[in-house]
């Protein structure tokens, strides 16, 4: 039997948390509520969340800081982030900070709906996924996540970092599909901190340096201008 998706309602406006409670639920979803940002990152620690509905202006800690902490606690629950505030420079700093979506209030309900919808359906893909064991092999290459090293095309040990493990491990995980930008951040980094796509090129360079016949020509390793990076092994 399918469990029935649970989401996190943070929002001090009274009357439209309860209108938004009231619609969720009878979309069927079961919705805890918090009135303040304290409050929604005890209730993160202790409930598992299929989502969390959050928004900027909250009382005692605002809702980005919200969304940091939920991330630098490598959570990666989805979260929608709701706001009044509707410049780019705002949808930038909630994006980076942790949001998956961003509306603007007043928003109309059933955009609202269907961007749930579409955040759990999509998450429930992600957790659905297959784990890979500690060891891997591709091609004549072995990677052992669990001793964080590697052995190359011909059996030299490469000690690996543990943020090349992690970006490794992601990857692998999420063979033949792209994995964004915005998710490595999350996984690898942990939004602490706000690696340039530079950074994240050096590390796909240095997988190819260790795991590739011709660097020039990736076999497993590769960069999707402008979406994110790729592990292929057919």
């Amino acid at each position: 039997m399918k469990q029935t998706p649970s989401i996190l309602l943070v929002e001090d406006e009274e009357n439209l948390h309860e209108a938004l409670k009231l619609n969720l639920e009878l979309e069927g979803y079961s919705v805890s509520s918090a009135r303040d940002g304290a409050e929604a990152l005890r209730i993160v620690e202790e409930e598992h969340l299929d989502l969390i509905i959050l928004d900027i202006m909250l009382p005692e800690v605002d809702g980005i800081t919200v969304a940091e902490n939920i991330r630098i606690r490598n959570l990666d629950t989805p979260i929608l982030m709701l706001s009044a505030r509707n410049t780019s420079a705002d949808r930038i700093l909630g994006l980076k900070k942790g949001a998956d979506d961003y509306l603007t209030k007043p928003f109309d309900l059933e955009e609202l709906l269907l961007r749930v919808s579409k955040l759990i359906e999509k998450n429930q893909r992600l957790n659905d996924r297959p784990q890979i064991n500690d060891l891997y092999a591709f091609g004549s290459n072995r990677i052992d996540f669990k001793a964080q090293q590697a052995f190359d095309t011909n059996g030299a040990l490469i000690e690996l970092t543990k943020k090349e493990t992690m970006l490794l491990k992601l990857l692998i995980e999420n063979k033949n599909e792209v994995v964004t930008r915005e998710r490595i951040l999350n996984i690898v980094w942990g939004y602490q901190v706000y690696p340039t796509t530079r950074t994240i090129d050096n590390f796909i360079l240095n997988f190819r340096k260790y795991f590739e016949n011709d660097s020039r020509q990736p076999r497993y390793f590769h960069s999707v201008r402008g979406v994110g990076y790729k592990f292929t092994d057919d």
